[in-house]
């Protein structure tokens, strides 16, 4: 976000601005978009320091967020919540989106603005850093005391455990069996969604991840370093596959 509470669009192509957006009362402190392709529209969410969570149409057309009117509105203001917002994540598949902010619990609104119900669990969970809402409807979710929860999305808590590392990143793969996680050690670690068992550890990092992010198709993992560089991985999720193991 950036100091007169708005958030911007570049052009990936020239670096240049392409769009200046207003709609909150704060520094925006964090976004996220929902599944798309190159050919689609889809949603793009907004957290700030307001407290809300701001939903926004993306015209795949014009490659801009539109509005009813030649200004940019938000489709939905998100509401619950009582301090800043520390992440959000989306599915317009599910019409779902999920939203943690400090010192609270996660909340799950519809992308229609009704606030459905909060996500806690039974050890001291609240100020989630890192969040992911899979297709599936899981919800993943690490915290600053290092643990790493998985909600389904009625609310049940399936899994919490106490890691080794500040988790910077999450990432889940497509079709939500394998969630990927990055920290401050630089380690980068794949897992098996539901009951976060270890399946993977990469050679550890030069530094910290701060972001992760996978190929389309699902081949390539690209992890963003705290020195600026860029560290790409092959990875094969079939390998971890119960019937890719039976079968050789």
């Amino acid at each position: 976000g950036f100091w007169d509470n708005s958030f911007r669009v570049f052009s990936a192509e020239t670096a240049k601005i392409t769009q200046i957006i207003f709609g909150h009362y704060g520094v925006v402190t964090c976004l996220a978009r929902s599944e798309c392709n190159i050919s689609s529209d889809c949603y793009i969410v907004s957290g700030s320091e307001d407290c809300t969570v701001l939903l926004w149409h993306w015209n795949a057309r014009t490659q801009a967020i539109v509005g009813e009117a030649e200004v940019p509105t938000p489709r939905a203001i998100l509401t619950g919540h009582e301090n800043t917002i520390t992440c959000v994540s989306i599915s317009a598949e599910l019409g779902l989106v999920v939203s943690g902010s400090l010192y609270g619990p996660l909340l799950v609104h519809t992308t229609f603005g009704d606030l459905l119900r909060s996500l806690s669990g039974p050890v001291d969970l609240h100020s989630a850093a890192c969040l992911w809402l899979s297709r599936e409807g899981i919800v993943l979710a690490s915290y600053p005391s290092h643990h790493l929860a998985v909600f389904t999305i009625n609310g049940k808590l399936l899994r919490c455990e106490l890691q080794s590392d500040s988790i910077n990143s999450i990432i889940v793969s497509r079709d939500g069996e394998y969630v990927i996680t990055a920290g401050e050690k630089g380690i980068i670690e794949v897992w098996r969604t539901f009951h976060l068992s270890s399946l993977y550890t990469f050679p550890s990092c030069e530094s910290s991840v701060r972001a992760l992010a996978l190929s389309h198709d699902q081949k390539f993992l690209l992890a963003g370093l705290a020195t600026g560089s860029v560290v790409v991985f092959n990875i094969d999720f079939n390998r971890w596959h119960h019937e890719f193991q039976q079968r050789y």
